[in-house]
């Protein structure tokens, strides 16, 4: 029979869409391998019943799981029974053993008609799952924590056959940097298993917290767990730093460890803690100062954001305090790995500690690095005893990886690939795509973030699987994961807003198959199921409904701006005279072009909008040279484009030149009257980005001889905030067809600095010339 079901389906592949009678009707996140969309609906009723064998706890589970919210949402008693002969022919939803071997541990069959809905399943995550697909064909009050009466409880006829392609999906907590509640890391698990996403990675300890409770180690918690302070702002916003004076603290006891442990079992979740080493451990050292290479330094747990040269010592009083304190970890934790960091371990301490050297010699180690893998290989070692093995950020490859190792490749997708072909099972987690710390859109329209851009799209368009592998390398690839570091994130809400629904594009990447994916229809489908967060509670971010701005060059030179927005089903309407644009004002249509100088406003029709200011000058569009590296101004416009950074928060419109002094030599194109030149340079000094000393900006007819110009100091305090800082030449009546700016790097960092003696830049944004 389920050959012939089969042959009757068609195989929808999820890059397609959802096609003919069934397009925009099925909005089911992640969306299932193969789907058929069929004819009719079946209508839940004060008869319909969850027929599930008594005696098969994986049904049962499943079973009483939907029974309970559909109770819950729809008020009617859709209880839990067994399959007697007097049910055999009613409307039911039908749980039932799956032997035919094409589900796997995590997949399921879910076949509905209108007169029954089957569920088949190998595992109890497989009807889990199910249950999850399931309540998705709903309506979307179905996620309602209360009764929804007026609604018409039916789901579309479909037969859905569905597995994950990837055995992880997982999604990080950074707990250390600001301490979450119980009850949110629960929901937070919860979030992730109705997105089919089994692994929680939670980041129990680093420089700025201790966060679990050692027994055998009380002052990891005693002391450990709480800073006197925390950074005021951005890392880059304020110098010297300011602090908010307020105490930061909290930790779980091992009974808590346990019941969230418990909990995420039941949904299907594996965690995966994290016990940062060698580095990263400034709140354990401040705890017990003899495991550092200085035991007598007076330390304290770290209030600021970045990497701390305090490290662990390699003396055999660390390797045992890490062995006792794993010992109780994975006493609390049953799952396959432990997470032991293994990343931003700065070598300073090891450096000048003769301990430390004196090992390199014992252990004919030729390199602080080596020194390192020296470090995570007992780790492993001691780990693998137990039965349990290890995962790692990639630094754990540099020095020779550990033998049973599994690595996350977060600084990119190289270092999966390194490991991959040394036969090593990797997590794919590169922050250009599922760090979701960084921003979802304008950054001065948005929470503060950590820095950078990623969009719901942009994580769409991401590919775990690195083309460069061979088939049986690309073995090694477990899955994705997305990562959540709370710098910048002090509440619950705040973690909620930056986490979804950027995590639902990595569920879904996680969770299809193999091939092109069209982000449009994700969107379509997304946009309903943000309406179930909204009776989940969560604060979700509304930037899939961004409307934003690129520039391009007409034929004739003309500055056109292009609006675009993810939201397929939604009209722009834009104003270019100042006022406030509504339905009434002009619709967009195609790239717009403008003259002069204008503030461009836009509105959709689901409220989201932009306001952004594009300069026509004479440069706009036209070609120069530079000393900036290729990979910093790549297509060489970033600074004639016409768009200017809207705040120090921005990062896409600035270029840097680290180092060295900026030079810049623009072509008009033919010599035409210059008035004015200005530009931008950014003030942020915590990162070392120094505004110029002094900038000289000359003009020329042929390009060689520049004969006119300004030079002025740029006399901008280091103290203070961060800033965007102008410079501007009055030329008043001077004719040139070249325009070149020198600006002047500041040199070193100063005494006093927190990263005093290394290289500063300069970052710069348009030269606008009038």
């Amino acid at each position: 029979m389920l050959r012939c079901v089969l042959a009757l389906w068609l195989f929808v592949s999820v890059s397609g869409g959802v096609f003919a009678q069934t397009e925009n009707t099925y909005n089911l996140i992640p969306f299932p391998a193969q789907f058929a969309g069929q004819d009719g609906q079946f209508t839940l009723t004060a008869f319909t019943r969850i027929l599930a064998a008594p005696k098969d706890a994986k049904q049962q589970a499943a079973a009483q799981l939907l029974s309970t919210q559909l109770r819950t949402a729809t008020g009617l008693p859709v209880t839990v029974m067994a399959p007697t002969p007097a049910f055999a022919k009613g409307k039911h939803i039908v749980f039932q053993a799956h032997t035919g071997g094409r589900c796997g541990s995590e997949g399921y069959l879910l076949r509905v008609t209108p007169d029954r809905v089957t569920v088949e399943a190998e595992t109890p995550k497989g009807y889990f799952y199910a249950v999850q697909t399931l309540l998705q064909l709903l309506p979307t009050e179905a996620f309602s924590p209360k009764t929804v009466s007026g609604v018409t409880w039916a789901m579309p006829a479909c037969q859905i056959l569905d597995r994950p392609r990837y055995a992880y999906r997982g999604l990080m907590l950074d707990v250390s940097r600001h301490f979450m509640p119980v009850a949110f890391v629960k929901k937070y698990i919860d979030l992730l298993a109705r997105h089919k996403m089994n692994t929680f990675h939670w980041h129990l300890t680093d420089d700025q917290g201790w966060r679990i409770e050692i027994k055998k180690y009380p002052k990891l918690t005693q002391v450990g767990s709480t800073r006197t302070e925390t950074l005021a702002g951005h890392y880059g916003e304020n110098y010297p730093f300011r602090y908010d004076g307020q105490p930061h603290g909290g930790f779980y006891t091992q009974e808590q460890i346990k019941d969230v442990v418990r909990y995420a079992a039941a949904r299907h979740v594996t965690i995966i803690p994290e016990i940062e080493l060698p580095g990263h451990a400034l709140a354990a050292i401040s705890a017990y100062p003899e495991l550092s290479c200085e035991p007598t330094k007076r330390y304290e747990v770290g209030k600021i954001w970045g990497v701390y040269e305090d490290v662990y010592c390699p003396t055999e009083k660390t390797f045992t305090f890490l062995q006792d304190v794993l010992t109780e970890v994975m006493a609390l934790f049953p799952g396959k790995y432990i997470h032991i960091g293994g990343d931003e371990c700065p070598k300073e301490a090891w450096k000048k500690s003769a301990f430390c050297q004196n090992l390199m010699k014992q252990q004919k180690l030729k390199t602080e690095e080596e020194l390192q893998s020296y470090f995570i290989r007992r780790i492993d070692k001691f780990v693998t005893a137990k039965g349990r093995a290890i995962i790692g950020w990639d630094e754990i490859l540099e020095g020779g990886l550990a033998p049973n190792a599994t690595v996350m490749s977060w600084r990119g997708t190289e270092g999966g690939i390194e490991a991959a072909k040394q036969k090593h099972t990797v997590v794919m987690t590169p922050g250009a795509f599922c760090y979701l710390d960084k921003y979802q859109g304008e950054p001065t329209q948005e929470p503060l973030a950590i820095g950078g851009l990623l969009t719901v799209e942009k994580i769409y368009g991401y590919e775990p699987t690195p083309a460069e592998l061979t088939p049986e390398q690309k073995k090694y690839i477990l899955g994705v994961q997305g990562n959540v570091w709370t710098e910048y994130m002090k509440t619950p809400e705040q973690v909620e807003y930056m986490s979804y629904p950027r995590a639902i594009a990595l569920a879904e990447i996680g969770w299809m198959p193999e091939g092109p994916r069209n982000f449009e229809d994700f969107a379509v489908r997304l946009k309903n199921h943000l309406r179930r967060l909204d009776y989940l509670g969560v604060n979700y971010s509304k930037r899939l409904f961004d409307v934003r701005a690129t520039t391009q060059f007409g034929n004739e030179g003309q500055l056109q701006v292009r609006l675009e927005k993810s939201d397929s089903d939604s009209k722009i309407y834009y104003t270019t005279n100042g006022r406030q644009p509504n339905t009434s004002s002009t619709e967009y249509i195609g790239p717009i072009t403008l003259n002069k100088t204008t503030t461009l406003r836009a509105v959709t029709t689901t409220g989201a909008t932009l306001n952004e200011t594009f300069v026509i000058h004479r440069a706009k569009g036209k070609s120069y040279t530079s000393n900036l590296v290729k990979q910093v101004d790549p297509d060489g416009r970033k600074l004639t484009d016409g768009e200017v950074a809207q705040g120090p928060q921005s990062q896409t419109e600035w270029v840097d030149s680290w180092g060295n002094d900026l030079e810049v030599t623009i072509d008009l194109g033919e010599v035409r009257s210059v008035t004015k030149v200005s530009a931008n340079f950014l003030k942020r000094i915590p990162y070392r980005i120094f505004p110029p000393t002094s900038v000289e900006i000359a003009l020329s007819r042929d390009g060689s001889d520049f004969k006119e110009a300004i030079a002025q100091p740029v006399n901008v305090p280091l103290e203070g905030t961060w800033a965007v800082v102008p410079v501007v030449a009055d030329f008043k009546t001077a004719k040139a067809r070249y325009v070149r700016l020198k600006a002047k790097n500041a040199g070193k960092a100063p005494v006093g600095h927190p990263e005093a003696g290394k290289s500063t830049s300069i970052e710069m944004d348009e030269v606008i010339v009038d």
